[in-house]
């Protein structure tokens, strides 16, 4: 997949309405999504808090008091108001943050948008991506937005990220010759844009492909090791740990795969250890203890693999010279259950 250029030369005459004063990446960003659909491609932005200016406009996003699809009024600041983009994740309590008006836009238009970037993605593609981006990007913002912590105790707060970037644009308080804060928001809209088209086209040219290798690797998995508990993955540097997880319940997967062999970029098979789901550093099943810390000939004397080159002291991964024996390395480890 590739990525379609939208023509820059349209523009809607539909006017899309937001709040005044003090903007968000909230609205910026649900700003941005709308424009780039054709009903509201490049359409102009009023910001007012004006009941009157606001009745109208064409589509009006968080502000207002209502959330009604079929007026296009998309506010979440209402008393009773609970939105949520889905139910979560098995196993969990559901969505943590009630969605922003950035959230709203997204659920109701987020697909037709990607499908203006993406125009041939499948149906099974485009809601996996949909998903995707909502739970890489736009899910942070409703939770800044509407004021949940990532973190009952932080221990640092982090300053770098969309919402504080958005945030700084705002004139300050004792600004000498204070800019224009409509262009201002705009501004702000434009760098929202910029990193959902930074997200999407990972996820979409990147990390979709790296799906479809991981979910190949792992119904293979029997002719790698008859346990099945060994997957291999003969293109270095794909990311496998996002998808594993979910991937292992859709195929029923039992015993579930705890060695994932693949190469470095020097070359060298790797043999690393599954995480527990949810865990970062909690292994299914580790590289054999007293093969942890050892390298080189040791390890080869050691371990009596051919090529074994290094086992880390924590025991999440290993190396070999050549894939027969990363792959002896990670057979051994099953047996040490």
């Amino acid at each position: 997949y590739k990525r379609a250029k939208l023509d820059d030369d349209q523009v809607s005459d539909k006017v899309i309405g937001t709040h005044s004063g003090t903007f968000q990446a909230d609205e910026a960003m649900g700003c941005f999504l709308l424009r780039q659909l054709p009903e509201y491609r490049n359409s102009k932005v009023v910001r007012s808090r004006d009941p009157k200016v606001l009745e109208t406009l064409d589509i009006v996003i968080d502000v207002g008091g209502i959330y009604d699809h079929a007026k296009r009024r998309y506010d979440h600041h209402q008393r009773g108001y609970d939105e949520r983009f889905d139910d979560g994740k098995e196993g969990t309590e559901g969505r943590c943050t009630k969605l922003s008006a950035s959230g709203l836009v997204y659920r109701h238009y987020g697909k037709d948008v990607i499908k203006a970037f993406y125009p041939g993605l499948s149906p099974e593609h485009l809601d996996f991506v949909y998903v995707k981006l909502y739970d890489t990007l736009l899910e942070a913002l409703d939770a800044v937005d509407t004021g949940v912590e990532m973190a009952p105790e932080l221990l640092y707060r982090d300053t770098t990220g969309l919402s504080s970037r958005v945030g700084r644009l705002n004139p300050r308080w004792n600004e000498v010759d204070a800019p224009n804060p409509d262009e201002r928001f705009m501004e702000a809209s434009r760098i929202c844009g910029e990193d959902f088209l930074s997200v999407l086209t990972k996820i979409v040219e990147s990390d979709l492909p790296a799906q479809e290798f991981v979910e190949k690797a792992v119904l293979s998995r029997h002719e790698v090791d008859p346990s099945g508990e060994i997957i291999s993955l003969h293109s270095g540097g794909l990311p496998w740990k996002g998808y594993l997880y979910e991937l292992e319940k859709k195929h029923g997967v039992d015993p579930l795969i705890k060695f994932v062999l693949y190469t470095d970029q020097a070359g060298m098979w790797r043999v690393q250890a599954v995480t527990v789901e949810g865990k970062a550093f909690e292994n299914r099943l580790g590289l054999p203890e007293e093969w942890r810390g050892v390298r080189d000939e040791d390890l080869e004397s050691l371990s009596k693999i051919k090529g074994a080159r290094f086992v880390h002291a924590a025991g999440f991964i290993g190396g070999n010279d050549t894939y027969e024996g990363a792959l002896e390395m990670a057979r051994v480890a099953l047996t040490r259950k």
